[in-house]
């Protein structure tokens, strides 16, 4: 669902959401024959610009629901990543962070989406070696790219596209604060919010976070 009035129509074909060919087949080598229903009501309103709220738990098929819009609007910028990234997923942990980010390798390399994961327990070296070679994507945990930006290590001002997964363990961990930092350092945004329960403190980052009207 979406915060605004006149939410498009679900896009229930691959056909009606207009995908690039590299991207159907790799959807058609994985087995898949038709968007999922978070996919086809997540793409329709986020292909548009829109923030979007989604209740969606594990195997949905949610994060080809975020990613796909988010590969569209980076084929259609082409901003120079060696600036920064413009796209950020944020993710409570490690575990599905990389999992994550295995999708997006797997669904976005055909496009040129290239793509790292920042998280904590590695070193530190690496994963700042990938994001200053230049990537379109950040697949973060809050805290290890909070380190990056205390230490001006990242640059966020071309961040457009922000991704909460699962924001109802991000607030139980206590990633409140993190996120809200984070949030603070980028410029006017699309944000796509994922969550498996719609409690209070969900809904109370929701209405703080997210708009009602498209960001372009």
């Amino acid at each position: 669902m979406t915060l605004s009035q006149g939410c498009p129509d679900p896009y229930t074909s691959y056909e009606s959401a207009r995908l690039p060919p590299q991207i159907l087949q790799q959807f058609t080598q994985a087995g898949f024959t038709g968007p999922t229903p978070i996919q086809a009501a997540s793409w329709a309103p986020a292909m548009r610009g829109f923030d979007v709220v989604g209740v969606a738990k594990t195997g949905s098929g949610k994060t080809l629901g975020f990613l796909v819009p988010a590969f569209l609007r980076i084929m259609q910028e082409r901003k120079d990543p060696r600036q920064g990234p413009t796209t950020l997923v944020m993710a409570p942990t490690r575990e599905l962070a990389t999992q994550i980010q295995d999708e997006c390798v797997k669904f976005g390399r055909c496009l040129g989406m290239n793509s790292v994961c920042l998280y904590g327990g590695a070193p530190k070296g690496p994963q700042l070696g990938e994001v200053r070679r230049g990537v379109y994507i950040i697949i973060v945990t809050p805290g290890r790219l909070n380190d990056f930006l205390e230490a001006g290590q990242v640059r966020m001002h071309q961040v457009n596209y922000v991704v909460m997964d699962e924001a109802d363990r991000m607030l139980d961990m206590g990633f409140e604060p993190q996120i809200r930092e984070v949030v603070s350092r980028m410029p006017p945004r699309q944000t796509m919010l994922f969550t498996a329960t719609w409690g209070k403190d969900v809904q109370k980052v929701a209405r703080t976070l997210v708009r009602g009207e498209p960001t372009r």
